[in-house]
């Protein structure tokens, strides 16, 4: 019985591992239709006796505007480019902020926000958190940066029942992602940390006072580039 148990336990690591890795691979190339974050809104609306809400539409990343692109970064994971999925020095400080009792932040990167929404299901548990790093590991392996940001620009949570950027775009704006001003960029990544919370649009003082942080950032940010230029005296063979 102890054998049995031990293989059943052994084969279901290894089908994990295997899924988990292919599902990764498949998603490296194909559009993400659903998360299972939408379908948990789904319930809930349900369960509240609220109207059905999912707005989403896929659009690649040459159709999202370079503006919002910038606005996340800035906004949500300013070491975005040059880090392999985790920013230590946020989560140290925000260990020491939960420590001292302050409003809980997980220093969460936008690659362990973009494995969080494909592949999990929202909570704060040692587990949850396990299966995150797993994911975020696999991701920044196996997809460049581009393709983690096209995916978390596509996925993430910007209103009440809104995922993604084209999305969040007609609803907060009327107009398509790939036309988005630095300002109104600024108001979608502003409220990302709580977007059933905020508006992007007809904002109230705070968001308004970090929209023109972010909109500085954005109008400052430079070039986007993802890739590292060959250093200077190198020469290609």
């Amino acid at each position: 019985m102890i054998r049995k148990i031990f293989r059943f336990i052994l084969k279901a690591i290894l089908a994990f591992f295997v899924l988990s890795i292919c599902s990764v691979v498949f998603f490296r190339f194909v559009p993400i239709p659903y998360t299972p974050l939408m379908f948990i809104r789904l319930y809930d609306q349900v369960k509240e006796d609220k109207p059905l809400t999912l707005k989403h539409k896929w659009v690649p990343m040459e159709d999202i505007s370079v503006n919002l692109q910038k606005a996340v970064i800035a906004s949500e994971d300013g070491t975005f480019i040059q880090h392999n999925g985790f920013d230590f020095k946020a989560i140290k400080k925000a260990m020491k902020n939960n420590e001292k009792g302050k409003k809980i932040k997980g220093g969460s990167t936008i690659s362990q926000q973009t494995a969080k929404n494909v592949f999990l299901w929202p909570g704060r548990s040692y587990i949850r958190k396990g299966f995150e790093a797993y994911f975020t590991v696999l991701i920044e392996l196996i997809w460049p940066k581009e393709r983690i940001l096209e995916v978390y620009l596509n996925s993430i949570e910007m209103g009440d029942g809104i995922y993604g950027a084209q999305a969040a775009s007609e609803y907060w704006y009327k107009k398509d992602a790939k036309n988005l001003s630095p300002r109104e960029a600024a108001g979608i990544a502003v409220i990302l940390p709580s977007p059933r919370r905020y508006k992007a649009n007809n904002s109230g003082p705070y968001i308004n006072s970090r929209k023109n942080t972010i909109t500085r950032y954005v109008n400052n940010f430079g070039p986007l580039k993802f890739k590292e230029e060959p250093k200077e005296g190198k020469k290609k063979k």
